[in-house]
């Protein structure tokens, strides 16, 4: 089966944590901090790869992680950046945040190459915080925590015209005969299970790609059958050709089945509905003469809509190349840039990935935060000197935890404890 969407977890690495240490060497009792910086976290890079033409790959592997930035070192050692993760896709894929289902990026054109997501800063080594007053820092600084996304893969296929019509109308057949494409063509209901593109070469004209979407069924923009799968590729197509059995040989009415995958368009999405339409009304060959001419009454009912009706038969190939040309004079006159989808979501609304802490309450009445979060940075803070713990509130204040202890009801004068460390609550 044709694989077009898929929904996968991508991360960036995080930044690696400043490193506190002192020069020690010998006839230098009293050497100065050397403790380097982290590395940066590596980024999630999304690569356009022509060679891939389905997102089959991502049903087998559902989580993309870059790596973390390695820890500073002694001797002013900057730690190693994190290896970035690069995943490739098909020209055509648009990203979207899974929650909101905005679009992040959208692969096709000149983009083939997108950083989604950034790795963490490193944290500076406390090297960097030596200043003539405090000339032993003992405390250094974090990396930037990790970003994390949930994203949806959807392939839209960039074609300038897409083919649409019921199923078994003769899609696959003219897609066969009008370009080098060489779709499945059998005689029975959804032939064709993925759409089929194929570039129609004309004589003195550029020309133009089409996409044979396969055959709409009513109730398709509810997701009825496969409808949802098929829709999506008609998005980026500046010109419709809606094709009809013309004679009937299923007994279906050809201007119902206008009107029907007409409105499922529009459910879709308007924009495509407004978006010029031609009608290839096919199988002349099998009307028997002396039958009322089904040809005319399309043509009495959608040309003076605007929507230009040419009879063909996709098999002898009559008529097929009056409809072309007339297809090409049509988007002559469009703008010929392709259908690129805006940006909706951009990094910063990405919050990053954070180490969990706690805060309750004892019978004591004392605030007691603990937690990863509270550990780790208690671990590289001295808390002794005074920039140290000035450090300290600093972050207490940018992590949002003073926020949430005067939500939890916290007064002035009140106790806090981290780790067996207890200090007077003072805004």
């Amino acid at each position: 089966m044709f694989a077009d969407r898929a929904k996968i977890y991508i991360r960036a690495g995080k930044g690696g944590d400043g490193h506190v240490s002192f020069r020690r060497e010998l006839f230098v009792p009293n050497g100065g901090p050397d403790g380097g910086n982290g590395g940066k976290g590596g980024d999630v890079i999304f690569v356009v790869d022509e060679g891939l033409n389905t997102l089959t790959d991502f049903r087998h592997k559902r989580k993309y992680c870059a790596a973390d930035g390695e820890q500073g070192g002694k001797k002013k050692c900057h730690g190693a950046n994190g290896q970035d993760i690069i995943i490739k896709v098909p020209a055509g894929t648009v990203i979207k945040e899974a929650e909101s289902g905005k679009v992040i990026a959208d692969m096709s054109g000149d983009n083939v190459r997108e950083t989604i997501l950034k790795g963490g800063k490193g944290g500076l080594g406390n090297m960097n915080f030596a200043t003539a007053t405090m000339q032993a820092p003992k405390y250094a600084q974090p990396g930037q925590p990790a970003k994390e996304l949930h994203v949806t893969l959807e392939l839209k296929v960039i074609a300038d015209v897409g083919l649409v019509g019921f199923p078994n109308v003769g899609k696959s057949t003219l897609l066969s005969r009008v370009t080098n494409a060489k779709p499945k063509i059998a005689n029975y209901h959804f032939t064709t299970l993925n759409p089929n593109l194929g570039v129609v070469d004309l004589d003195d004209q550029k020309g133009f790609v089409i996409a044979d979407i396969p055959g709409l069924i009513e109730g398709a923009s509810e997701g009825i059958g496969l409808g949802h799968e098929f829709l999506r590729h008609i998005e980026r197509t500046k010109v419709i050709i809606h094709m009809v059995d013309a004679a009937s040989t299923e007994g279906r009415d050809p201007i119902q089945d206008i009107y029907t995958i007409n409105q499922e368009l529009s459910s879709y999405n308007e924009q495509i509905a407004k978006r010029p339409q031609v009608i290839a009304a096919n199988k002349i060959d099998a009307i028997f003469e002396g039958d009322e001419d089904p040809i005319q009454k399309i043509r009495d009912e959608f040309e003076p809509q605007g929507i230009k009706v040419f009879a063909i038969s996709a098999v002898s190939g009559k008529g097929l190349k009056e409809l072309l040309y007339y297809v090409n004079e049509l988007l002559e006159g469009l703008d010929p840039e392709p259908i690129v989808f805006e940006k909706e979501f951009f990094e910063d609304e990405i919050p990053m990935i954070d180490e969990p802490y706690t805060i309750e309450v004892d019978e004591n009445g004392v605030y007691v935060v603990e937690g990863p979060k509270i550990d780790k940075m208690l671990g590289y803070t001295n808390l002794e000197s005074e920039k140290g713990f000035a450090f300290f509130q600093r972050f207490l204040k940018d992590s949002g935890i003073l926020e949430e202890l005067e939500q939890a009801g916290i007064q002035e004068g009140d106790t806090v404890r981290m780790y067996g460390l207890e200090f007077d609550y003072y805004k």
